[in-house]
This record gives structure tokens, sequence and C-alpha cells, in this order.
């Protein structure tokens, strides 16, 4: 899935425990490793850097370090395009005296800009995390079968023990405002048949993916969609939110300041964004 995975560090507390959890990742995904760090280097940071790597056992010959001085997004974007990479890693932030996450202005610049995949660890730990409740959007996009296939791919080589789908209706209140002046029968019936097209949506891609020994659920939800995906992941608890950006549609320009900005505004777990 993944041939090289990058991860962006900053000597911080947390350096450790994001190193810990980059190796598990190269090592599940059997890719090389590239570290980038935007500033100077010194012969102290680079002293440090490799005692983190040899405590975590990191392997010498598919590990490369970059690094660049100049603006941070600017770098690692740089980085990621010279390289090839195809995940890039990063954490998120928790707010203060809550206890929930976000992304700063400069994660969410590289989110928007990174030319890959990027995977957001919320609370990385030197143990490393697990991903065993997995929740996909499986929202009609014309990128959503490849967000589906790779996220069932990336659950089959974490082992996750639960995948949801959650796909959203489109135009809900409309579509059930016009239905308003019918029987109760007739409004019943055309709220199942919404749920049904979209359940039939997701399966007609399913069919066409391995999905090995993978428990999947799929969910249908009427709200907004960034809202009940948060919503969903808080309500199961999920470890790994996935969703799609496809450059080509301009994605995230389209709905980046409104529906992933309040996403990324208070993360509710592990969010993989895939990009094509």
């Amino acid at each position: 899935m993944f041939k090289k995975i990058a991860l962006a560090i900053a000597f911080s507390p947390r350096i450790e425990a994001l190193i810990a959890e980059v190796k598990r990742l190269v090592i599940l995904f059997d890719t090389e490793l590239l570290l980038i760090h935007v500033g100077t280097k010194t012969p102290e940071l680079e002293a440090k850097l490799d005692e983190l790597l040899a405590r975590h056992g990191c392997d010498k010959l598919r590990t490369k370090v970059v690094w660049k001085e100049g603006k941070p997004v600017k770098m690692i974007v740089k980085a990621c395009e010279e390289e090839n990479v195809d995940l890039l890693v990063a954490g998120a932030l928790k707010q203060e005296g809550l206890f929930k996450y976000y992304m700063g202005t400069v994660g969410r610049k590289i989110i928007r800009k990174a030319p890959c995949s990027v995977l957001t660890l919320i609370e990385p730990k030197v143990e490393t995390s697990e991903f065993s409740r997995v929740v996909i959007n499986g929202t009609q996009l014309e990128i959503t079968p490849y967000v589906i296939e790779k996220g069932l791919e990336f659950s089959k080589i974490v082992k996750a023990d639960m995948v949801s789908i959650l796909n959203e209706i489109k135009l809900y209140g409309l579509q059930m405002g016009t239905a308003s002046e019918d029987s109760e029968e007739e409004i019943a019936q055309t709220r199942r048949q919404l749920v049904q097209n979209e359940i039939d949506y997701v399966q007609k891609i399913l069919e066409n993916l391995d999905s090995g020994n993978l428990k999947i659920n799929i969910k249908v939800t009427g709200g907004k969609w960034a809202v009940e995906l948060a919503r969903f992941c808080e309500k199961t608890e999920a470890n790994l939110l996935v969703v799609g950006d496809n450059r080509k549609l301009n994605f995230f320009d389209r709905l980046f300041p409104h529906d992933l900005e309040e996403l990324l505004s208070t993360l509710p777990c592990n969010l993989l964004i895939v990009k094509k």
C-alpha cells in the first residue's frame, strides 16, 4: 500500500513516541522511512536522533534523514515530492484543558498541500497505538470507492477488529421535506428507500474488493457528514477515521473551510486522509 513513509519531526517531548509509532508502520507495511526535520542541523541534534533510532531498532539501510531550512510547510511538502513519499505521518495537539485534539495552522497547511496521504496521530505512544476500530467515510464522492478500497487495505494490514463505513444521505432534509405531505407510511417508506440506496451504493463497491476477514458494518446518517463522522467515531470509540481528498477536484478547497475545519479542530481519533 505504501512504499515510503515519512515522519515530520521536531525535537519535542513527543519525538520518541512518534518514532516508535512510525517504526511499527514501517514494519507492518514493509516500507522505507524518511525523517524530515526543518531547522538547523547540529551535531547535538544529529546524535540525539541517531540514539533514538538505535533505541527503537530502526533499520539504517531503510531509513533516511533529510534536514532542511526554511518555512516548515514548504520544506516538508518539498521533501515529500522529492522523495516520492506515499504516506506522511504527523502529530496533533491536545487542546488546553480539554480531552479533544486539533490541528494547528501548520498542520492544516501540510494536510492541504501534501502530495501524498497523511496520517495524523492524536496521541502517539512509545508502546504504539492500535487501529482496532476503523471508520471510513462512505459519502458519495468521486474518490469514495478509492477511499473504501484503501481504508480496507489499511485495516487488513493493521488487523482491525471492526470496520464501519458511514454514509450520508445527500440532501436528506430536502428529500424528506418534499415527502412531508405524504402519509406516515409513505414517509417511512421514503426514509427506508433513502437508507437502502446508500447501503446499496457501498455494497456495490465492496463486491469488487477483497475485505479478507474484516468485520464490516455499513451505517447511514442523514446529518452533516463531518459532524456525524466525529459523533460516530466518539460513540464507537474508533481508533482511526479514514476520509479522502481528490486533489483534481479541489476537494479541500471546497470543503476544508467548513466541514473539515470543524473535523480538524476537534479530532475524534487518529485521522488518515487518503489522496490519489
